[in-house]
């Protein structure tokens, strides 16, 4: 099952990357997302509008990271956290032990501003996202792991993390299109998976930067549509409001 959880749980909020313009639901109305921003704007400050939309220009959906049975609370908050600061717009949490938790002091409000996905089981996540062409690598040792730093991060990708014990499971391998590993020359064999998120993260950004000398890469139509959603995110009652607006401007009953 693969639902989208946190603040914008119902699914007119979900991301549609292919559909950019589609309208966002606001009760039993629709409105373009530039109308959403137009009518939330007199009950924003200047500076939280500019904000959001500096923020979303150096978004990107080409990355996106995984996280598989993470069981410890404060780890799942502070790979939202990494997340979010580095720029990727989307989490997929896959929550194979039991319902996803995090702490709301170790992420710091990151969740508020992402779009988490949640998934009960491996293959269906690997498999949504293959299907809308990410290549799916999964951070493990075996012997055709290859170093994170031999991947190009302009091509579509999902990075996934496996849980603090047992790491990516064996179904998420099998199902993966390759596997890869951050190079320690430590006794320590392995990180913890809040700073191995961290560090593949950060490595894919650079890497991204180098190449292609941005991180950012939404377009313009899906950029509008993520601050129209990050405003109401921003705004209290915001559906409220945009209805109580509609309704004083004559458009709605």
């Amino acid at each position: 099952m693969h639902r989208l959880i946190g603040p914008d749980a119902a699914p007119d909020h979900l991301p549609r990357p292919d559909a950019p313009n589609a309208p966002l639901q606001v009760g039993d109305y629709t409105l373009a997302p530039s109308r959403v921003i137009d009518l939330l704007r007199p009950f924003m400050r200047d500076r939280r509008l500019n904000g959001i939309r500096e923020i979303v220009a150096k978004r990107t959906r080409t990355v996106v990271p995984v996280i598989e049975g993470v069981v410890n609370t404060g780890n799942v908050s502070a790979v939202m956290r990494s997340t979010e600061a580095m720029g990727y717009q989307d989490l997929h949490v896959i929550a194979t032990g039991g319902r996803y938790k995090h702490s709301e002091r170790t992420a710091k409000g990151a969740q508020r501003w992402l779009d988490v996905h949640q998934w009960d089981a491996p293959v269906p996540c690997v498999e949504h996202l293959q299907e809308r062409g990410y290549r799916v690598a999964a951070m493990y040792l075996d012997d055709e792991a290859v170093p994170i730093a031999s991947l190009d991060f302009t091509t579509p990708t999902a990075l996934v993390f496996g849980n603090e014990r047992d790491g990516v499971s064996e179904a998420l391998r099998d199902a993966a299109d390759i596997s890869c590993i951050i190079p320690m020359d430590g006794f320590t064999e392995s990180f913890n998976i809040s700073v191995a998120a961290a560090v593949g993260l950060y490595h894919a950004r650079h890497d991204r930067m180098q190449r292609q000398g941005t991180h950012a890469d939404l377009s313009e139509a899906e950029q509008i549509r993520l601050t129209a959603r990050l405003c109401m995110r921003s705004v209290t009652k915001a559906d409220s409001v945009l209805q109580r607006v509609l309704r004083e401007q004559g458009e709605m009953p």
